[in-house]
């Protein structure tokens, strides 16, 4: 997995190595490291970082549409010709890189710890009102991507 996430977000021009951390442990808490591609409980995320359509859309509609080179990368990237929330079911790629744009939409530079990722995971993409923890999040991303 972790070859996986550097090599896209290199490909994607968006890498560092706090940002694959953070990917990691975003897939790791979000999906098991990847066992769930769609949402338990019959909620609407798909994909290992478990996205949501609307936010999907969001991204794409009032981020990337106003970013020509960035999306022209994510199309190429993820192999994909047009944005269909649909493909993150089964495009680990394309999960990748809307999980990339999505923490690229907050100015907070991304931190170097494990807890400072668990922590802004919190904030920036399960929010304040979701049901994750940060201490999940830890316990995830020393699970898995440790």
């Amino acid at each position: 997995m972790r070859e996986l996430v550097e090599d896209t977000l290199k490909a994607l021009g968006k890498y560092s190595p706090d940002a694959a951390n953070l990917i990691l442990g975003t897939i790791a808490q979000e999906s098991a490291f990847g066992k769930y591609r769609k949402q338990l409980g019959n909620g609407p995320a798909l994909g290992i970082c478990q996205i949501e359509p609307d936010t999907f859309n969001d991204c794409v509609v009032n981020y990337l549409n106003f970013r020509h080179e960035l999306k022209r990368k994510v199309l190429e990237v993820s192999g994909v010709d047009s944005f269909n929330a649909n493909d993150l079911y089964l495009n680990d790629r394309l999960s990748i890189c809307i999980c990339r744009v999505k923490y690229m939409r907050n100015s907070e530079a991304i931190p170097n710890t494990i807890e400072g990722y668990a922590n802004y995971w919190k904030k920036y993409y399960n929010s304040e009102d979701g049901k994750g923890k940060p201490e999940e999040f830890i316990e995830n991303f020393h699970r898995f991507v440790v």
